[in-house]
Formats: structure tokens, C-alpha cells, sequence
């Protein structure tokens, strides 16, 4: 049952607030993982899952910034990075999502490509292993029509409460325990309708390469001096970021888990920056004039 502080009635219409609460964590805004070929990220980003190219920023050789709604990937030449883990994105039309994937088998034959339905997803996997899971808009994800509404990393035994517990009294943003794909885990909020989801096995994981997530914080400081005092910051970027590497249990400061995360303040120049994602539906043999963008939200009811 919910605190009774936390409804109130207006007529016969019953709220409850705490739904609303974000927490610190405002936003996801990006998986960062490198690639090795550029050409063959082209294919498997914007080709098969139809995804958008940003216009505006990194637009050479070396980088590409590849728009989902309003967080992104960012996929900077080198050798290969992998996250340990599952990333979710919300992408509507499963019909014409296989079809766009199956038309790029033969280019990446020969890589890690591949793809399969499940119940409720299409599971797919780019040219070096790393894992998605494409879900149709749907209830389960809130007005989320293109996004990426979590991130799931495989953690180690016995660290979910642990984790948890990092997430809400470093960083200051809910997160509870729970029970995904049948195994325990921490679920933290990082945005509205977004998480970072740590999964419990016992599979032996490789060693951490660098690959990491970028985060925007309401307060920025407060994490930032709970983080120094355990030394944990990594990087001291600029005036608006910084970053850290290791979750770790606070009672011991033993690490639990290593991802860095690019942590940005709310007075970062690129945050809330106008995305902008195309209607992967669209060709120049069949074309509907104002239909080139794809909404990012669904209308709201009535």
C-alpha cells in the first residue's frame, strides 16, 4: 500500500505521486563503445535497426553519433568494445525491423551479426557481439515510442543489494530489488521510464574494456563529493562532468561492478539537445512528403 502523503484526491480522481519521481539521475544520454570499422557500423546501426545518423555533430570517419529518440549511441573508431550486458530499445514495427535486418545479413557475414525473435523482442547482436533487445512501444515503457529504456548488465552473485544500495545513497536516485529473466537483480532509475538493471549470474564475464555510459544529474555536486571522498572519481572532465568507474559496496568499499560512467550536469552545453531521428519507412522510390521524422513519444490519451 502507498503512504497515504503520497495520493491526494481532486473529485473522484486519485494520484499517486510518487510515481512521477525521477530521482537525481535525469537522463540517459549515451552507450559509448568502439568500433572497428565504421562501414559495417553504418549497416548494423542505420541500415538494419533504422536508426538515425546525428546531422550535427561527429560526421567524419573516425565517430558516428547514432540518434535513438533521445539518447544515442556513440561509436568511436578503434578495437572493439563490449558490453557486458544487454542494451533495450524501444524501436516501433517488429514486421519491417526484420526485414531491414535480414537485408543486411550477406554485407556482415562473417561478423557476429545476427538476429532472432523472442515473445515480446527481436534480439539481435552487431558485428562484435554487443547484445540488443528491440521491444515494440507498449505500456510496459510509458509514452517511450523510440528510446532506449535500459541498460542490463550481467553483475556478479550476492551484489544486487549492494548495488542498489550505491545507486541510492551515492548517486541519489531510486533503485530497488527485483527479479529479471529470472534471476536477481538492482534495477536504478536514470531518467524517466529509464534504468540501469544489474542481473545477477554465475557465467564467467571478460574483463572490463572501457566501454562506458554518459548520465545527467540534477545535483551534481553532492554525488561528485560522495564519489572523492571514497576516491572513486576518475576523470575531473570539465566545469559540467566528470567520471567515475567502480560501484562499489559501501560498507566495505569492496568493487562490485566496474562501468564508467560520464556523469553531466544539467548546465552541460548538450543537454536536452534536439535529436533528430528519421522514419526509417521512407525511400527515395516510395516517399511521403512530411513523413520524414520519426516521433520519439506517443501522443497522450484523448
Amino acid at each position: 500500500m502507498q503512504p497515504e502523503t503520497t495520493r491526494r484526491t481532486v473529485g473522484d480522481q486519485r494520484f499517486d505521486r510518487s510515481v512521477e519521481d525521477v530521482g537525481n539521475v535525469v537522463a540517459l544520454e549515451h552507450v559509448n563503445i568502439r568500433v572497428p570499422d565504421q562501414r559495417l557500423a553504418t549497416l548494423f546501426y542505420i541500415t538494419g535497426l533504422g536508426l538515425t545518423r546525428d546531422p550535427y555533430l561527429m560526421t567524419g570517419v573516425t565517430n558516428m553519433w547514432v540518434n535513438v529518440g533521445r539518447s544515442q549511441f556513440h561509436l568511436p573508431s578503434g578495437a572493439a568494445q563490449v558490453l557486458r550486458g544487454v542494451t533495450g530499445l524501444v524501436i516501433p514495427g517488429r514486421k519491417t525491423m526484420l526485414e531491414r535486418l535480414a537485408s543486411v545479413r550477406e554485407a556482415l557475414a562473417g561478423t557476429r551479426f545476427d538476429f532472432a525473435e523472442g515473445d515480446d523482442h527481436v534480439a539481435t547482436t552487431c558485428p562484435w557481439g554487443n547484445r540488443l533487445r528491440i521491444h515494440e512501444p507498449s505500456e510496459r515503457f510509458g509514452s517511450m515510442r523510440l528510446g532506449m529504456p535500459y541498460v542490463r548488465l550481467d553483475s556478479p552473485p550476492g551484489t544486487s543489494a549492494a548495488i542498489a544500495a550505491f545507486y541510492r545513497d551515492v548517486l541519489a536516485t531510486p533503485a530497488h530489488l527485483t527479479t529479471f529473466d529470472g534471476a536477481p537483480a538492482a534495477v536504478a532509475s536514470v531518467g524517466a521510464g529509464q534504468s540501469l538493471v544489474f542481473r545477477e549470474t554465475d557465467a564467467p564475464q571478460p574483463a572490463y574494456d572501457g566501454h562506458h555510459i554518459a548520465v545527467y544529474l540534477a545535483d551534481f555536486s553532492g554525488p561528485w563529493r560522495r564519489l572523492t571522498e571514497r576516491g572513486l572519481v576518475t576523470e575531473e572532465s570539465d566545469q559540467h562532468q566528470y567520471r567515475f568507474q567502480d560501484i562499489v559496496d559501501l560498507g566495505t568499499g569492496t568493487p562490485l561492478f566496474t562501468l564508467e560512467h560520464e556523469v553531466r550536469s544539467m548546465r552541460h552545453p548538450l543537454y536536452a539537445r534536439p535529436q533528430v531521428n528519421r522514419n526509417p519507412a521512407q525511400s527515395n522510390r516510395v516517399f511521403a512528403p512530411g513523413h520524414e521524422d520519426s516521433p520519439w513519444s506517443l501522443p497522450a490519451d484523448g
